[in-house]
């Protein structure tokens, strides 16, 4: 995808795969910094937040990073995943103004979705984990750093408008917490369910819920892709629901990190967003 639009933009970048099998070794790989930009994937998203010098609104809601960019001394973190759900299902028909919301998990990546589905428009958004102690904690720092972003764009009066716009969305969102033992009745009325979890990874893995208690008219959305059809995508498919994997996200997310990567190295890209998605889509095959 990215080496596809490099081409476009006729740039000498090139993209590449590390596999790190140890966080310790993720450390020493971020730490060296023989890079431009990067992609984290799970587990090693809160790593790459610890190594950042610098740290967008995005990374530091989520406490993780799925984007870092060397800017001279600078290593500056963001998170995308949440922007690239969104834009995802915002594509596919879906409106967040008004909507409940479910997120299963707990990680960077749940909550980057929680956070963007609030300013997305949703009315209701539910963080559900395996422990409600954790889980309410993981939600109760999310307030608390939401909180004090919102501060800071109040004290410049360059970040006004953003100040308004967080403002605005935390008071139209009414954020819950649960598990997924006792928030049965949330996951049933839910308008949307996303799974944030790493469940469906492995083969053999189930949903992270009963999915007995999925209906009819409910969009299921799984962060996983690249491993087949997952559990949830095939159970909720067949409770008569709207399902998908993660790849448009993927290609989403993809797209904001360019943007970003093209804005901060000084490029123009003389493309918009939906083309750029398109552009990327084709070259990993996805048919979206």
């Amino acid at each position: 995808m990215y080496n596809a639009m490099y081409e476009r933009l006729g740039l000498p970048w090139e993209y590449g795969f590390a596999d790190v099998p140890t966080s310790e070794e993720a450390d020493e790989f971020l730490a060296a910094r023989d890079y431009l930009a990067l992609n984290i994937t799970t587990p090693y998203k809160p790593n790459a937040f610890r190594a950042a010098t610098g740290k967008a609104a995005s990374a530091q809601l989520a406490q993780g990073a799925n984007v870092l960019v060397s800017k001279g001394d600078a290593l500056i973190a963001y998170n995308t995943d949440g922007q690239g759900c969104v834009t995802n299902l915002e594509r596919m028909g879906f409106s967040f103004a008004g909507k409940r919301v479910a997120v299963c998990g707990t990680g960077p990546t749940a909550l980057s979705i929680l956070h963007a589905s609030a300013v997305a428009g949703a009315s209701a958004v539910m963080l559900l984990g395996r422990d409600k102690e954790r889980t309410h904690r993981v939600l109760e720092a999310y307030h608390d750093r939401y909180a004090a972003l919102a501060q800071a764009t109040m004290d410049f009066p360059a970040l006004q408008e953003n100040h308004r716009s967080f403002v605005e969305a935390f008071e139209r969102t009414t954020f819950k917490y649960g598990t997924y033992l006792t928030s049965k009745n949330a996951l049933a009325s839910a308008d949307l369910i996303v799974n944030a979890t790493p469940l469906g990874m492995r083969e053999g893995d189930g949903a992270p819920f009963d999915t007995s208690l999925l209906r009819p008219g409910q969009m299921v959305f799984d962060c996983v892709y690249g491993h087949g059809e997952t559990a949830l995508v095939r159970e909720a498919t067949a409770a008569g629901c709207r399902a998908c994997d993660g790849a448009g996200m993927l290609v989403a997310q993809a797209v904001e990190t360019l943007v970003i990567v093209c804005e901060i190295a000084g490029v123009d890209v003389p493309f918009g967003r939906n083309e750029i998605f398109e552009i990327m889509a084709r070259a990993a095959d996805f048919n979206l």
